[in-house]
C-alpha cells in the first residue's frame, strides 16, 4: 500500500529535492491522522538492491571488501548493487556478481525481499542464492570501486557476522538469514 493510500496518512505535496546517479531525495509534506502537519518528511528513493550469497563449488562464500564513502571506511559484504532503470532484481544480482567479483553462477534463486529502511527510504533489498560459483572474467569495476574478492567457509561467515567483522546490517542479516536456510545456525 503507497504511503497515500494508508489510512490516516494523507501526502499533501510531493517534490523530488535531489535526482543524482547516487541519489534521489523526495520531500513530502503530509497530514497524519492527528491532523497535524509535517513539513519536510525526506524519503530517499530507490528501484532497491540486490544482495547474492555465490557459493563455490567447494562450498566457499564469494565476499567483497571495498571503501564506503557514507560511513568512510572499508566494509567487508557479500557482493550487491542497485537495480538499474528497467533491470530486474535477478538480472542486477547476476551483473552485480559478476561486475564485482568476475564470478558468475548458472542460476539464482530469489531468497527473499526485505525492506531495508522503512522510516526514510522505500529501498527493499533483494536475496538471492547461487552455488557453484565459477571465474568466468575480470571484475568491470565501476569509477567509485575499489574491491578485493576474498572467501569465506560457512563457519568463517558465522564468526565473522558474531564478531562483528561483517558489520553492514542489511547484510549480517542476509548472512543469518543463509546460515540458517542452511542448518548452520
Amino acid at each position: 500500500m503507497a504511503a497515500s493510500e494508508w489510512p490516516g496518512w494523507k501526502i499533501l505535496h510531493s517534490e523530488t529535492v535531489i535526482s543524482t546517479p547516487h541519489l534521489r531525495l523526495r520531500r513530502d509534506r503530509i497530514e497524519l491522522p492527528s491532523g497535524t502537519v509535517v513539513e519536510d518528511y525526506f524519503v530517499r528513493e530507490s528501484r532497491g538492491f540486490a544482495v547474492v550469497f555465490a557459493q563455490t563449488h567447494d562450498d566457499r562464500v564469494l565476499l567483497v571488501r571495498q571503501y564506503k564513502h557514507g560511513i568512510g571506511e572499508d566494509v567487508l559484504e557479500l557482493p550487491a548493487g542497485a537495480i538499474d532503470e528497467g533491470e530486474t532484481a535477478i538480472a542486477c544480482a547476476h551483473r552485480e556478481l559478476a561486475e564485482e567479483t568476475g564470478y558468475a553462477v548458472a542460476t539464482l534463486e530469489r531468497v527473499t525481499t526485505l525492506a531495508t529502511d522503512p522510516t526514510n527510504s522505500n529501498a527493499r533489498l533483494h536475496l538471492f542464492a547461487g552455488r557453484g560459483a565459477r571465474l568466468v572474467a575480470e571484475p568491470r569495476l565501476d569509477p567509485t570501486e575499489a574491491i578485493e574478492v576474498e572467501f569465506a567457509t560457512l563457519a568463517e561467515l558465522r564468526r565473522y557476522v558474531g564478531d562483528g567483522t561483517i558489520a553492514v546490517s542489511t547484510h549480517v542479516a542476509a548472512i543469518y538469514l543463509m546460515l540458517d536456510r542452511l542448518g548452520c545456525l
